[in-house]
């Protein structure tokens, strides 16, 4: 199994299903040969607004995928002196996406993003990078 770590960005495309690159985001999800790692963060990100916003089939998408989440990022304190000392203050990224980074300290070997390649996500040694983006 491939443990993976999937960003906000392919979720919200694949919940919304009205981006090009939705299906992909779908194949992705749905593949058998996949585990999921996610943390706090990543919920924190999409599920929120979903239920704010009472866009109730897509709090359900949310809510099944992070059900299905196998390996959780639960160290706190690891995870946001990682994602503050390497991610963010040596590769660049922004806080969110070195909180992500961080956080596949579960064990995930690749991270699916929908962030194009000039973004600074693909600055990261922690893990290899996947966009599923287009350009």
């Amino acid at each position: 199994m491939i443990c993976t770590f999937i960003d906000s960005a392919v979720l919200i495309v694949a919940a919304r299903a009205e981006d090009p690159i939705s299906e992909m985001a779908m194949q992705i999800l749905e593949d058998p040969s996949r585990e999921f790692a996610s943390s706090i963060f990543l919920k924190l990100e999409v599920l929120p607004k979903a239920i704010y916003n009472q866009r109730i089939a897509e709090v359900r998408f949310y809510e099944e995928y992070f059900n299905s989440v196998l390996h959780w990022a639960t160290n706190l304190d690891e995870i946001i002196h990682n994602a503050y000392h390497i991610e963010a203050s040596q590769s660049g990224l922004g806080a969110m996406d070195a909180l992500h980074i961080a956080a596949v300290s579960v064990g995930a070997v690749e991270f699916i993003t929908a962030e194009k390649a000039k973004s600074s996500i693909p600055r990261t040694n922690s893990i290899r990078i996947i966009s599923i983006s287009p350009n």
